[in-house]
């Protein structure tokens, strides 16, 4: 992919002078889902599947932007950041907006960017675009940023140019990877630690409904809402608590189930999936996946029924798959209301799953059903510069 990238950078800038090439990658979430906006914990990691970006310095204040993707240019100025029609360069131009806001000198240069993280599947390409191009112009411009201001650059960028009020765990993901571990990130202290994730006989499989229903941006914020009632009313008994980190079962039972019963059960979900993150970060300390894999199917019962953020799609491959003895756990990964079910599965049941899984899924919603073997890779990265011998 780094020689591609070099290849396509020097055809659209052959004049360019000295390239970085930076590797941001796509993440999962093994369990934890809908708790980073409750200050609870997630449990993420980077992939193998990444966002490359390659830039260089210019000798003006424009911009020069290329999607591999789109196999479209975007041209800009860096006195005019400014939010873009075109919806793919302002994951980039917000980047360069937060830096500027933080007095940070951004001159003008040239950027390329591809990759192989699949659009629209949940693994969140946005972050992984983010985190390249602002570890890519902290290197180009030699900005002197740690990894998590990188990180709160862009989740800001995608806060005011994308107008995507996402929590930090993509980015985080994206940003701080370690090869075969996962990340247990508290999302009220960003306090972290590495949790080792080995699979052995086992991969993680990504099935892609090749769905987005259009649901997902108004019940995301109606989910945050009904959250943020229900801690509302166990506030005015219990004033110490400041989210539903900090509410028990019993709370809940005592302060919300009373006054409305759908709100009770969106915070019952979210408290027991709390609970259940830290349970399975033990059963990985224990090398017990099989107890892991049983607390990520209970997982997806609760997004289906209780959380409600599920779809027909999303319930068919989970329900195909949980008698399955070669599939240790499956569940709805991300927001919601499409993208994929991330499985762990036996690496010998791969092949005889997917092959019967397609027909089946065809039938039953007419789409195909992709799928995508991810492994644990490190987080955002420099992995090549060139020098060259004339600057333009």
């Amino acid at each position: 992919m780094e020689s591609k990238i070099a290849d396509q950078f020097v055809k659209i800038y052959p004049a360019a002078g000295d390239m970085l090439i930076v590797r941001s990658p796509g993440r999962i979430n093994i369990i934890g889902e809908h708790t980073d906006y409750n200050e609870g914990f997630v449990l993420p990691a980077a992939i193998d599947k990444a966002v490359y970006v390659a830039v260089s310095r210019r000798n003006d204040d424009e911009i020069h932007l290329y999607a591999g993707d789109y196999n479209e240019s975007h041209i800009t100025n860096t006195n005019a950041v400014e939010i873009s029609d075109k919806h793919w360069p302002n994951y980039i131009l917000g980047v360069v907006d937060q830096l500027q806001k933080k007095e940070f000198y951004i001159g003008g240069f040239n950027l390329l960017i591809d990759g192989d993280v699949p659009l629209g599947a949940g693994l969140s390409s946005s972050a992984a675009v983010e985190c390249a191009t602002a570890f890519a112009l902290n290197e180009l411009f030699g900005l002197g940023l740690s990894k998590l201001q990188m990180v709160q650059t862009a989740q800001k960028a995608e806060h005011t140019f994308a107008g995507v009020m996402c929590g930090i765990m993509d980015q985080f993901a994206s940003m701080f990877g370690k090869k075969d571990h996962v990340i247990q990130l508290d999302c009220r202290s960003i306090e972290y630690e590495y949790v080792p994730f080995e699979l052995k006989d086992c991969k993680i499989l990504l099935l892609n409904t090749n769905v987005k229903h259009s649901l997902s941006s108004s019940a995301y914020n109606e989910r945050r809402q009904q959250c943020e009632q229900g801690v509302a009313w166990v506030k005015a008994h219990h004033p110490e608590v400041l989210s539903l980190r900090d509410v028990t079962v019993q709370m809940l039972d005592e302060y919300v189930l009373p006054k409305d019963e759908l709100i009770y059960k969106r915070c019952k979900y979210i408290v027991e999936e709390i609970q259940r993150l830290l349970l399975g970060c033990a059963d990985l300390q224990q090398g017990d996946i099989n107890a892991l894999g049983k607390k990520m199917f209970r997982t997806h019962e609760g997004l289906s029924r209780e959380y409600e953020v599920s779809c027909e799609e999303l319930d068919f491959l989970v329900d195909a798959v949980k008698d399955n003895p070669g599939v240790i756990g499956a569940r709805m990964m991300g927001g919601g209301f499409g993208g994929c079910t991330i499985n762990i599965i036996k690496e010998d049941a791969i092949d005889e799953l997917v092959r019967r899984l397609k027909p089946l899924y065809k039938q039953a919603f007419n789409k195909e059903l992709d799928y995508y073997i991810a492994s644990i890779e490190n987080g955002t990265s420099l992995v090549a510069q060139t020098v060259a011998a004339s600057n333009a």
